[in-house]
Formats: structure tokens, C-alpha cells, sequence
């Protein structure tokens, strides 16, 4: 268990990397929101790297959760399709430094973000990978090759990303997710 001074660090600089970024917030600016020493921030934490991988780490962990909590209320394969994209979707606009990692190349550089890249990027193709195979058993989906599947699932969502959370109102998400699930459902030659 987390002390409370380390969780009260976290939170600050959760809000302050979402608003000005890891190159811009300083270990002074989440000092003085937090209403604490430099140096007590330097007993719970190294740098301002270790701060900010705790902060993506919980929020990875978090858009984990919510993913696996929607997944697990839907019944059939194909609403646990629709929930995992959708959830994935809304969730990485709020997640403001998980998603941060996720596209920012300068962030490169540091061994933390290729591990959370990797273990996210792995984490979804499993997932996806559940799903196809719930409906293969269930006889709803017709998969060849399951690990390519997921995989061609979770690249083209990763490409949507950027215009589906930056871009567009969360109605408007909906619908393309939709028209997107028609598609994969039903393919696009006519029968």
C-alpha cells in the first residue's frame, strides 16, 4: 500500500503532465500544487521520469480495468467487440499521459515507455484475441488466422486514434465505431 504523501504526489502531477506535458511540468511546479517540500518528493521518487512512469503505470492500469469491466458486462462476442473499442476509445481521451506515451515520440527515449508500449500493444491483441475466439466457439465469427486478426484489429484502432479522441465528439465515435463493427462483421464483398 502506497503512502498517502506519494498518492497526494501522483494525483498532482497526474493533473499537471495532463495540462502542460512531461517536457514542460518541473519537479518544482508539482512541489508547490502539492504543497510540499522538493525533497519529500525526492524521498518517495527519483526524478521527475519515475514520477511520470507512476503516473502512466496507474493510468494504464486503469484503462485496463475499465476495458475489462465493460468486456465482462457484455453477453455476446460481438457487444464485447463493440465495448472494447468503444471504452478503448473514450477512456485514452481521458487518460491524458497514458495516451501521451502511447503517440509522443520525444518520450522515446526512456526504457519505461517501450516496456508500457510493448505490455499495452500485447495486452490488447490478447484481448482481442478472447473476443474472436468467444465467437469462434459460439459459431458467430469466421477467423483464419486469430493471432493476425487480432492483431489487424488493434493496428487499425491504434491509426484511428488520433482523429477518433482529438478530433470528434464521443456521439459521432459512436457512429463510426458502428459503421466499423458492420464492416468486420460483415465484410465488404456482397453476398
Amino acid at each position: 500500500m502506497k503512502n498517502s504523501k506519494s498518492d497526494l504526489i501522483i494525483n498532482v502531477a497526474q493533473k499537471l503532465f495532463a495540462k502542460f506535458g512531461f517536457k514542460k511540468t518541473t519537479v518544482d511546479e508539482i512541489a508547490h500544487s502539492a504543497h510540499i517540500t522538493k525533497s519529500s518528493i525526492y524521498h518517495y521518487f527519483s526524478s521527475k521520469e519515475d514520477i511520470f512512469r507512476t503516473v502512466v503505470e496507474k493510468e494504464s492500469r486503469i484503462w485496463s480495468q475499465k476495458i475489462k469491466e465493460v468486456i465482462n458486462k457484455a453477453s455476446t462476442p460481438q457487444e464485447k467487440l463493440r465495448a472494447y473499442i468503444l471504452t478503448r476509445t473514450k477512456y485514452l481521451n481521458q487518460l491524458a499521459n497514458f495516451y501521451s506515451v502511447l503517440k509522443q515520440e520525444y518520450l522515446e527515449h526512456y526504457s519505461f515507455i517501450e516496456r508500457i508500449r510493448k505490455k499495452d500493444l500485447q495486452g490488447e491483441i490478447e484481448t482481442v484475441k478472447a473476443i474472436l475466439e468467444e465467437g469462434i466457439i459460439k459459431e458467430v465469427f469466421q477467423v483464419e488466422d486469430l493471432e493476425l486478426t487480432a492483431f489487424a484489429i488493434v493496428t487499425a484502432l491504434k491509426g484511428l486514434e488520433y482523429p477518433w479522441t482529438m478530433e470528434m465528439p464521443m456521439p459521432d465515435i459512436e457512429k463510426r465505431i458502428d459503421l466499423l463493427l458492420t464492416v468486420l462483421f460483415n465484410g465488404l464483398v456482397k453476398k
